[in-house]
């Protein structure tokens, strides 16, 4: 097992990286507050994991809920059922909320834990590799709104986050593709090293090498752990972990949620921002093709869907989080293994980008 750690002073926690960490209590114990357990999963996690979840709180007062599996029900309105679970409970303020699922279930079980009684404890047992890599990290938490994705929600930090790499073992084929598009992100935001590394990897990543696997989640939470540390809030360096995310949230939103997965999104966006960096004459295109090859080598898809037009694009990027006074900035590559965030651009070149 390995452990990493967030540094956020006083509210400091682990990540576990391991095999068979699932019903481990006497590792996750330590970070349940009070009697109380709720564990928020959904449809196709419970089958597989729940009741191995469940052993580890053996010694608590625990329930769960089972929510359904989908982006396109990462809203309010499902949210209201671990709400309403808690309340008919009468579970208190001592209360540990856990999330085992992927993104949306850390996101929707965070929120929740946000906002219950203006705040109660909660642990990431994140069972994608998308979740694992990503959300689980950094106190991300919130819903969807059909007209932007994750504009509703909080900052709220898990206690500790156990990564259990087995559980990747079940994850269909495209949920590893997508969320091998956020361990590409990582080579290409501030770790030139291990985008090289992931070019003589994608096969064994793909086979599911435990090694291999363990590796770049070990990786990818290193370094996001590290910009979250240095800026929690994202008021500065941390939206570099935004690559592709405005073009990706775009494409998702417009679409409609569940119709694109979230990494898949972001591969796209990754490839307009690195086509847009090279319009800009900050990298070449040999760095784009190696952009796109490994995208595409990791089975996932390279090219914006023919119904995104410019205009839809341009008018989903207005929405979101990262747009100051009508501008959008964008994170873009300096070089390759180096990303900025800027809205210092004409409005032509990423209108260009856009139409191809």
């Amino acid at each position: 097992m390995k452990t990493l750690q967030v540094d956020l002073g006083a509210r400091s926690y682990p990540i576990y990286i391991g095999q068979a960490l699932l019903g481990e209590s006497k590792l996750i114990a330590p970070y349940v507050k009070g009697q109380q357990v709720l564990v928020v999963t959904n449809k196709t996690v419970a089958k597989p994991y729940l009741e191995k979840a469940l052993s580890a709180f053996a010694d608590y007062q625990t329930a769960h809920v089972i929510l359904p599996d989908g982006e396109e029900y990462k809203n309010l309105e499902v949210l209201n059922q671990i709400f309403d679970t808690l309340l008919k409970r009468h579970f208190d303020r001592q209360t540990t909320l856990v999330a085992l699922g992927g993104g949306v279930v850390g996101d929707m079980a965070g929120f929740a834990a946000a906002a219950y009684q203006r705040g109660v404890p909660f642990i990431q047992i994140p069972t994608t590799l998308l979740a694992q890599v990503d959300s689980s990290v950094g106190g991300k938490t919130g819903v969807n709104h059909a007209l932007g994705k994750n504009m509703i929600g909080a900052f709220h930090q898990p206690n500790c986050v156990v990564i259990d790499i087995n559980t990747l073992q079940t994850l269909d084929d495209r949920q590893l593709s997508a969320g091998l598009a956020e361990v590409i992100k990582y080579g290409l935001i501030n770790d030139l090293g291990f985008f090289e590394w992931l070019e003589n990897h994608a096969t064994d990543l793909l086979a599911r090498d435990s090694q291999s696997l363990s590796y770049a989640i070990a990786q990818s939470c290193q370094d996001k752990a590290t910009l979250v540390a240095e800026d929690e809030r994202e008021n500065g360096r941390r939206a570099l972990l935004n690559l592709g995310h405005t073009f990706g949230h775009a494409i998702e939103t417009g679409m409609g949620y569940g119709q694109v997965l979230h990494g898949e999104g972001v591969a796209i966006g990754m490839v307009l921002a690195a086509q847009m960096s090279a319009q800009l004459g900050w990298i070449n295109q040999t760095d784009v093709s190696r952009v796109m090859a490994l995208i595409e080598k990791m089975n996932l898809p390279t090219d914006l869907p023919k119904q995104m037009t410019a205009e839809k694009m341009l008018g989903f990027m207005q929405v979101d989080k990262k747009v100051r006074q009508g501008k959008i900035r964008l994170v873009l590559l300096e070089k390759l293994g180096k990303a900025v965030i800027t809205d210092n651009y004409e409005p032509k070149v990423l209108n260009d980008t856009l139409k191809g």
